[in-house]
């Protein structure tokens, strides 16, 4: 029953964030369809299903990672996952971790083991960085051919190239020497435990670097016994960013846009402030970079500022809406723990156990005397 309560207060909670956003952003969203009433129908039309394209790219991708651990799980099953982390990471901005902890705690609810969850869900995050990472480093080298290439963009970029780097480092050295790592991040952790009791009011904080390094660990050994198909993983996130591209291109072209290196650039810088920007999915932060990248292209103010208005709306507004809807379909929205199909399994497992201790049990064959033992 408590449960029940807590359940029912959190979906309360992010009903309230969520409405929030919509209000404080209602603008935003009035202007998208005005604006995209502007535009050619055609390529706005094969925009919006080039980014539906990207999330179900995403789902396989997901389903791969979980296969990867061991667990089977189908792309029409973790669709809803990637929506759902999409408006978590947007309601709750964390580094993407709040999406990250709403994948772990449906699968635990599924009967999946943590550990296995955990590898899965970070095999996935550093696949949709490091396949954002190529589509990065290919367009800063058209960028830098066209002499378009701004330092402070590159510099944003290296945050990416840091980013999946270290992610990749903890694993491998993780992996063969787990007490090196928690020894070089310790420090970094008291400053950060430090730096929270502050705010939390002297309460303590519990370590959280050594169970990070097991985490990492854990999922390097799991990619590395399972390289193939790991690699789909990766395969699929690189498939979902060229749809995401893609998007970006068919909404600089319904605005008259035609310049592959301006298409590519934009779609490059609007994605690394949405990375790191402080506000969600970096609202305000990724519009002014598209607007200024597409200026150093001749780009008037007023088209620029539609691209980037309708591109938003795509990349933020529509995953936005679906995944107030679908993440309700989560184990961790919709309540229960493990499905119906292993609770039957674990009752029909109790029925036994119970039946074998209460049936009468043989009595025991006496042993042979031994007189008897010799007799012929």
């Amino acid at each position: 029953m408590r449960n029940v309560s807590i359940r029912k207060l959190l979906i309360g909670v992010v009903i309230v964030i969520a409405l929030a956003v919509v209000l404080l952003r209602g603008d935003q969203f009035l202007e998208l369809i005005a604006t995209m009433q502007t535009g050619a129908v055609l390529p706005l039309v094969l925009a919006i299903v080039s980014q539906l394209g990207k999330y179900m790219a995403q789902a396989f991708a997901y389903a791969a990672a979980f296969k990867t651990v061991g667990e089977q799980r189908r792309p029409r099953d973790t669709l809803p996952l990637v929506f759902g982390s999409f408006f978590m990471n947007t309601i709750a901005p964390s580094l993407n971790t709040a999406g990250a902890m709403l994948v772990i705690d449906d699968s635990r609810r599924r009967g999946i083991s943590t550990g296995r969850a955990t590898s899965a869900a970070l095999l996935m995050q550093m696949s949709i960085e490091s396949g954002f990472l190529t589509i990065m480093i290919f367009g800063f080298i058209i960028l830098q051919f066209a002499g378009k290439l701004d330092p402070v963009w590159f510099l944003v970029g290296l945050f990416v190239v840091f980013l999946v780097g270290g992610m990749a480092g903890i694993m491998v050295i993780g992996r063969k020497n787990p007490d090196a790592v928690v020894a070089f991040l310790t420090p970094i952790e008291k400053l950060v435990n430090r730096l929270s009791q502050r705010f939390r009011k002297g309460k303590e904080v519990a370590p959280w670097v050594k169970t990070l390094v097991e985490s990492f660990s854990e999922a390097a050994g799991t990619i590395g016994h399972n390289p193939k198909k790991a690699a789909f993983v990766f395969l699929y996130s690189i498939l979902a960013s060229l749809c995401e591209l893609a998007c970006f291109c068919l909404v600089g072209v319904a605005f008259g846009l035609e310049v592959p290196s301006a298409l590519i650039g934009g779609y490059v810088v609007a994605t690394l402030f949405a990375m790191i920007s402080i506000t969600p999915q970096g609202v305000g932060f990724v519009e002014v970079a598209t607007v200024t990248l597409l200026a150093a292209y001749g780009v008037s103010t007023a088209a620029g500022t539609a691209i980037a208005l309708v591109y938003r709306g795509l990349v933020f507004w529509m995953p936005f809406a679906i995944g107030a809807v679908l993440i309700h379909r989560t184990k961790s929205f919709s309540g229960g723990g493990k499905s119906r199909r292993l609770q039957r399994g674990t009752v029909r497992d109790d029925r036994r156990l119970r039946a074998a201790e209460t049936s009468p049990k043989p009595p025991a064959a006496d042993p042979p005397s031994e007189e008897g033992a010799y007799d012929d």
